[in-house]
């Protein structure tokens, strides 16, 4: 099988980089090959791939400055999605692409399921919920993952902010009233391993996958805010004898009108995983021990030598 990659320098493309080899052939797309903001760029080396599966990890995902850049946003978050689907319908092709939580505004007071009507509170979330729909209108043999607040070794997030701000703060604020699961990009490569390999024998993977296809929600158990979710990191890094100048009492709780951002984050970034576990036979471990794993390989990356940029 040969599978097309996209995003493969991202923190969760570089994850599913190393893990798809189990499956077959990995071609990465770099942004000099296919510029996902090109639609003809994409066209044009879909088809000179001619791949089995395309997998799409790469996304506009400055959040902020997406409410000055929605044309660019757009075009990668939605477009780019677009054509991606047309061209694997074309070759009946399997199409795996990775959403957010983003889509939705926050405002429920329980986690949400697939069947909740989105409604993005930012420009980011509704580019993303227009690739979504474009992904459904062009192609049916499709998986969309929708992740919530992503961290990896690899690439740039919050865990590894926070890190590196626990070696440089005496004090730090963080928001403490918005909800979600911190999902390790480890932990999501590992779904979709198991997602794929649920093919039964003799069934092609666009029939397997058109069989499944639909919008699944993709998240770690459990769930937190951005505060609690600091306060762990910087009492687990203490707990391997890191050497720290930030304590993770000296983290104070704000709430988001006291931190005040372009965009609107969600209130509530909870998402029930109930359908994914049901047809892929899928579990997912405790956020907070996903995270401890993630500060133990960057802890071996650092010790290595290895580069987690």
């Amino acid at each position: 099988m040969k599978i097309l990659l996209t995003g493969h320098t991202g923190q969760l493309g570089h994850v599913l980089a190393q893990d798809l080899q189990a499956h077959g052939e990995v071609v990465v797309a770099s942004r000099a090959a296919m510029d996902l903001s090109q639609p003809d760029r994409i066209r044009s080396f879909v088809r000179a791939v001619r791949p089995d599966l395309i997998v799409n990890p790469a996304a506009y995902t400055a959040v902020d400055r997406a409410q000055s850049e929605v044309p660019l946003a757009a075009a990668v978050n939605s477009v780019a999605p677009m054509v991606l689907a047309q061209e694997a319908h074309a070759l009946d092709a399997g199409f795996i692409h990775f959403s957010t939580d983003y889509v939705f505004d926050g405002g429920k007071a329980s986690p949400y399921t697939e069947l909740d009507p989105p409604c993005p509170a930012n420009a980011y979330g509704q580019t993303k919920l227009d690739g979504e729909q474009a992904i459904a209108e062009q192609h049916d043999a499709w998986w969309i993952f929708r992740l919530s607040w992503v961290y990896g070794a690899y690439g740039g997030n919050f865990l590894k902010t926070i890190a590196r701000l626990a070696r440089e703060r005496q004090a730090l604020t963080v928001v403490a009233d918005q909800i979600g699961a911190p999902t390790w990009t480890r932990t999501i490569s590992r779904a979709v391993q198991q997602c794929l390999l649920q093919r039964p024998q003799g069934v092609s993977l666009a029939a397997y996958m058109r069989s499944t296809a639909g919008i699944y929600h993709l998240a770690a158990a459990g769930a937190t805010s951005w505060h609690g979710y600091a306060q762990h990191i910087v009492r687990r890094l203490a707990a391997q004898g890191v050497a720290l100048t930030l304590d993770a009492d000296a983290i104070a709780p704000v709430t988001t009108a006291e931190y005040p951002t372009a965009a609107r984050r969600p209130a509530n970034s909870r998402m029930d995983t109930s359908r994914v576990k049901k047809t892929f036979g899928l579990d997912f471990p405790s956020w907070d021990e996903e995270v401890d794993h993630c500060l133990a390989e960057l802890a071996n990356i650092e010790q290595t030598g290895q580069s987690g940029a």
